[in-house]
């Protein structure tokens, strides 16, 4: 399997499947694209635990960065951002499905840890969803997380 169907998310789908979301989450952040071998490193020490993948409202994340005037920690220039989105969202409108995005969830609720441009893609393309795999600190957190889903 390639890069771009493995870190699809039908291959989100199938690491799930066989219990492999850790090793999906390291491979896909540290994969071509991402480049982010730390925070790969990082969200596997720190989250033990993931479900996934789920559709999450946009609304419900906390996203790290974004436009201006967003709720986001870090805006990030205007012209820098849209380049980006844009053509991801006309990607979207035309039928792509982005790999998922990557979430954590904190005691101050879902951070949007790794997907800032794929959220904004899918929020210009019409959408109020994203596909997210979603990292817990323990198994408690992740059944509590279940249940609030449900």
């Amino acid at each position: 399997m390639n890069d771009d169907s493995a870190y699809s998310l039908e291959g989100a789908r199938k690491a799930s499947n066989h219990s492999a979301l850790t090793d999906w989450v390291a491979g896909f952040l540290a994969s071509p694209g991402s480049d982010n071998t730390a925070l790969a490193e990082k969200l596997t020490q720190e989250l033990g635990w993931w479900t996934g993948p789920l559709e999450l409202r946009l609304n419900q994340l906390h996203r790290l960065i974004g436009p201006p005037g967003h709720p986001v920690l870090c805006p990030v220039d205007d012209e820098d951002w849209d380049d980006r989105v844009d053509g991801m969202a006309e990607r979207v409108q035309a039928g792509w499905e982005p790999p998922p995005v990557i979430v954590s969830c904190r005691p101050n609720g879902l951070v949007l840890e790794d997907g800032n441009h794929r959220a904004e893609s899918v929020r210009r393309a019409g959408r109020q969803t994203v596909w997210a795999i979603v990292g817990f600190q323990s198994p408690e957190d992740r059944e509590r997380f279940g249940r609030q889903q449900a």
